[in-house]
């Protein structure tokens, strides 16, 4: 089997509001086909035109080659190796970053035509799968006003989710405000639901500190990304000092970036984003470097359906996964662009056995009907 084609199609809803931390809005979906009929799809979460670029770019020297010319010609099944000829002929201007996000893309691509060759699912391909059902929790922005962020609450519980996350929007503008808004939800949805905060890098330590403190008052399972991503030091202090959870990683590229989030961030659990750090292959690294230190993964899939199907492998697949983000945007690439999504039901996915690769299509007229060229 051969690569005969590789794409890298920009998706855009017709109105952007780069104001909105929103990864449903737009997004770059990979195509690749074989000559033996067999297409691999994958999707990078990244600036899509930047990302774009790293596909589509004509080799200038040795480790300075667009990922469509590295690829073209070669064997899908040869993953690890492919993996490395893309890392190593980007690395003029990869290693992290726009670069890898690509690489990310065409590597989860990739296992969706080999499974499909084989006629198994990505997570058995990917060494079997530890856990067929995973709890979903639904993934939200935080509403600017606390009656909105309460009827999203209920309605999330109603839907039959057993965890839920609220992010960004006007989390770190008022310390106050933002205790006023947990303790609503907490109230509307009582205590025998997961809610995670997602802070979006809103403070430096000391306010950091200070919010963990009002948030273990809710009993908060989990504090995510509440200072900047680089700011190591702060992380390893805060996670010595508050009972909640502490999470991040959707930032980082590479295992070397997360080898440093667990070993000098001392981060409980490690959200890895697939359409970012690696794609399956390097986050399977990530996911056991995580394991030998005792330490939970939920990847970070603010996507489409394509990044959901990957995440539910990847996570079933692993022996410290056990959750995954699902998002409940009403963007239509995230609703409508696969038309067999993993699905959920009472708080859970189930990892769909019966359906080869990643075992999702995309609607060609979505494709079409938000394609830019």
């Amino acid at each position: 089997m051969k690569i005969t084609d590789v794409e890298a199609i920009y998706l855009k809803l017709p109105e952007v509001d780069a104001s909105r931390c929103d990864g449903t809005q737009d997004t770059l979906v990979i195509r690749i086909r074989t000559d033996e009929g067999i297409t691999g799809l994958g999707e990078v979460d990244s600036s899509p035109l930047v990302a774009k670029a790293a596909f589509d770019a004509p080799a200038s020297h040795s480790i300075a080659t667009g990922l469509r010319e590295l690829l073209i010609g070669e064997n899908p099944f040869e993953i690890e190796r492919l993996w490395d000829k893309m890392y190593n002929g980007t690395i003029y201007f990869g290693r992290s970053g726009p670069a890898m996000h690509a690489i990310s893309g065409a590597d989860i691509a990739l296992w969706d035509i080999v499974g499909q060759a084989v006629g198994q699912p990505v997570s058995v391909m990917l060494g079997g799968v530890f856990n067929r059902r995973l709890k979903a929790y639904a993934s939200s922005l935080m509403p600017d006003t606390i009656e909105e962020a309460v009827r999203m609450a209920e309605t999330f519980a109603k839907q039959g989710y057993k965890a839920m996350k609220f992010g960004w929007g006007p989390i770190g503008k008022d310390a106050r405000f933002d205790e006023m808004q947990v303790k609503a939800i907490r109230e509307a949805i009582g205590d025998d639901i997961d809610l995670m905060i997602d802070a979006g890098l809103a403070w430096d330590l000391k306010e950091a500190l200070r919010m963990a403190e009002i948030y273990e008052k809710y009993n908060v399972y989990w504090l995510e990304e509440p200072v900047h991503s680089n700011d190591i030091a702060g992380y390893r202090e805060l996670a010595g000092r508050t009972r909640i959870k502490i999470a991040g990683g959707e930032q980082e590229s590479g295992r070397l970036a997360f080898q440093r989030l667990l070993d000098e961030g001392r981060l409980d659990i490690i959200q890895p984003d697939l359409a970012r750090c690696g794609g399956l292959t390097e986050g399977k690294k990530i996911a056991y470097m995580a394991c030998d230190r005792h330490k939970k993964v939920v990847p970070h899939a603010f996507k489409t359906g394509i990044l959901v199907a990957a995440s539910t492998h990847f996570a079933a697949s692993i022996p410290n996964g056990f959750m995954i983000e699902y998002t409940t945007s009403s963007s239509p690439l995230s609703r409508d662009l696969v038309e067999n999504p993993i699905e959920f039901k009472d708080g859970y996915v189930t990892v769909p056995l019966d359906r080869p690769g990643l075992g999702v299509k995309l609607n060609e007229d979505v494709l079409n009907k938000y394609r830019v060229n």
